[in-house]
């Protein structure tokens, strides 16, 4: 970089962080941590060194669509993109669609038409979205986006009509009492995943905690339904509606989480709120603000 663009980026942006030369020696000295602090007190009003600067630790928070929340990264710089969205959509829309049926919505009572999406969306697509995230490091974010990727196969395994025919032989002595308990169990397992999932979350964001929260709720009244059954045999229906209904609410807040990972500054005038716990890395930085950012 030659002189005369050094010293319009000075003018622009103030002092330029240390960096090593053509011939090794350092072209200007680092900022001390209290001067990068009041640089950064000073930024929020328009001015100072890092006015202009997009920094990772600058205005943009913490959200759920970095799947594992931190410091925002700003899509300048970046080699891969953020694979979570991708996922969240995915997994957002199947349950949705499960989760109206589940309701009786336009008095439907069978998931078949869920069979292409789990197969194609909810299952497909939101596995290679948690491979990405093992790519980018991201251990929860692949764990939780593989993990129910698998979800949503192996539930369109278990339903796809004259497939592998697995309700037909747990029903091949005329009763539906071993299908409706096998898939009982099937469901509180992914329960019992969905609540260590729940507690990964606790030092994130409210919309990424009420994600996990209501799907957990989706389980264990899922589960309930088919495993406590009504005086005729059948699935309980209330219980079942209820379940429905979490299960709406996990699809809404897996958007909702979903869009504030795409919004950034290369597509956005704005960010929506997901709202920090008091207890999360940034709750924390907001409490301990120094006297200067509060001034």
């Amino acid at each position: 970089m030659s002189a005369e663009n050094n010293q319009s980026l000075e003018k622009d942006i103030g002092p330029i962080p240390d960096q090593a030369s053509s011939n090794g020696a350092p072209a200007a000295p680092q900022m001390s941590a209290h001067e990068h602090d009041v640089a950064r007190a000073a930024a929020r009003f328009g001015y100072g060194p890092l006015a202009h600067v997009n920094t990772a630790d600058a205005p943009l928070r913490p959200f759920g669509g970095e799947f594992q929340p931190g410091l925002y990264k700003s899509v300048e710089g970046r080699k891969f993109g953020n694979p979570a969205p991708l996922g969240l959509s995915a997994f957002a829309l199947t349950t949705f669609l499960l989760s109206a049926i589940n309701m009786g919505a336009r008095n439907l009572t069978e998931p078949n038409i869920v069979v292409g999406l789990a197969f194609g969306y909810g299952g497909l697509v939101q596995l290679l979205a948690g491979m990405w995230e093992m790519a980018v490091g991201n251990t929860f974010g692949a764990t939780a986006l593989s993990s129910y990727g698998g979800f949503w196969l192996s539930f369109a395994i278990v339903f796809t009509p004259g497939g592998f025919e697995i309700q037909k032989a747990l029903t091949a002595d005329g009763s539906e009492v071993q299908f409706y308990n096998s898939f009982g169990l099937y469901l509180m397992s992914w329960f019992i995943f969905t609540t260590l999932m729940l507690v990964c979350t606790l030092r994130s964001t409210v919309a990424f905690f009420l994600l996990f929260f209501f799907l957990d709720l989706t389980f264990l009244l899922l589960g309930i339904g088919y495993i406590q059954r009504d005086a005729t045999g059948a699935p309980n229906t209330p219980v079942l509606k209820a379940g429905g209904f979490f299960g709406l609410l996990s699809a809404f807040a897996a958007w909702y989480n979903a869009l504030a990972g795409i919004l950034d500054t290369s597509n956005s005038f704005f960010i929506i709120p997901v709202a920090h716990f008091p207890w999360s890395p940034t709750g924390r930085s907001r409490r301990g603000k120094t006297d200067r950012e509060t001034a």
